[in-house]
């Protein structure tokens, strides 16, 4: 058994707590069947630590972040809480979170499993075998650029301001995030700007060229954000790497997850700098939202943060074997024909979160006999 490794649990709120149950058994059956055991520490983010503390991030969830391993995080917000004022909503302790831990490189893949191709808007041709790995800038850009806010006008009216803004550090640490990935995967990065427009974005282009030298294995290309849309949803599988800036990411993150069906399927890492004991600080989570309409009924798919808990095993833990089982065994039961009610099709056994859950256990089972 690997010496014990430290992670912190933010079920958070709405379906968060009942996803991350099940990857609660998926930890537990590592713990008893491979080499990974973890020591984990629950803590509150979101609503959730609204009620409980009156603010969005505690000071105690960010210290045992600060002095763990890895973060693997549920869901946040809900309308219990939008009226609140917007510094202190839930989403702030996510934005938080990502910014004490300096998460700047955001990765978001967009993976179509054979079994559910033909749950996709696009025809089953065109996503078939889709296996994109978005990296978005996460600290940076028009998101925390100042200036920034709303202010009145003298002669009446009102007059908003966000500033998008990039140094050529932000723009080459992504880069290299980037690039490296390439390296595991087809060797293509794609840098997504808009620098026919947009002065930041020229330099971006031009930062990212400036390191290309770096990675002579990689080939680097770049297209305009509204080109990328459009690719997005003519010929996805032209691209394999694409990287870009926090606007754009989460922009295009989100068209690409569609393209497979269902936000319940899609994980994310968010990913610091490594320090010189060659750690990094990591959040784990789902792409999909708290899902209010369904907490409590049984229904999500927890499938989005089972693989999420696979990324975190091979992103922050280096145990590619390991995650390579959970991504077998989701692909496993997706072609035995179970479906939670997001990714039902005709002819297929739909289940409750609990029940895929435990299917999931029973394919790791078979797998390592």
């Amino acid at each position: 058994m690997a010496a014990n490794k430290k992670l912190l649990f933010l079920p958070g709120d709405g379906i968060g707590p009942e996803v991350m149950t099940e990857v609660r058994r998926v930890i537990d059956w590592m713990d008893h069947r491979r080499t990974v055991s973890f020591d984990i520490t629950e803590g509150l983010i979101g609503g959730a630590a609204i009620d409980a503390t009156g603010g969005p991030l505690p000071d105690d969830t960010l210290d045992v972040a600060i002095n763990s391993d890895a973060v693997l995080m549920g869901a946040v917000g809900g309308p219990k809480w939008e009226t609140m004022p917007f510094e202190v909503q839930p989403e702030r302790g996510l934005l938080g979170i990502r910014r004490e831990l300096g998460l700047f490189a955001n990765l978001r893949p967009a993976l179509v499993f054979d079994a559910l191709a033909s749950a996709s808007t696009l025809k089953e041709e065109v996503v078939s075998g889709l296996d994109i790995m978005i990296v978005r800038e996460l600290t940076g850009g028009i998101y925390f650029g100042e200036p920034r806010g709303v202010e009145d006008l003298p002669g009446g009216g009102r007059k908003g301001v966000n500033t998008l803004t990039y140094t050529t550090a932000e723009v080459q640490r992504i880069g290299r995030v980037a690039f490296d990935l390439a390296q595991k995967r087809n060797g293509r990065v794609c840098s997504i700007d808009k620098a026919n427009v947009l002065e930041t974005t020229v330099m971006w282009r031009e930062d990212m060229e400036s390191i290309k030298g770096e990675f002579p294995d990689v080939e680097l290309s770049h297209m305009y954000v509204d080109n990328a849309a459009m690719q997005l949803v003519r010929n996805p599988k032209q691209f394999d790497v694409v990287v870009t800036t926090n606007m754009f990411g989460d922009i295009l993150s989100d068209c690409a997850a569609m393209l497979t069906g269902s936000l319940g399927m899609l994980p994310s890492a968010s990913l610091g700098e490594l320090d010189e004991s060659g750690r990094r600080a990591a959040l784990y989570e789902p792409v999909h939202g708290s899902a209010p309409d369904i907490t409590g009924e049984g229904i999500a798919n927890p499938l989005a943060t089972i693989l999420s808990y696979s990324m975190l095993l091979r992103y922050s833990f280096d145990m590619s074997e390991d995650a390579d089982l959970i991504d077998q065994a989701v692909c496993n039961v997706l072609d035995g024909g179970l479906r939670t009610a997001d990714i039902m099709e005709r002819g297929k056994v739909r289940v409750s979160t609990e029940t895929m859950g435990k299917a999931i256990i029973k394919e790791l089972d078979k797998l390592a006999a």
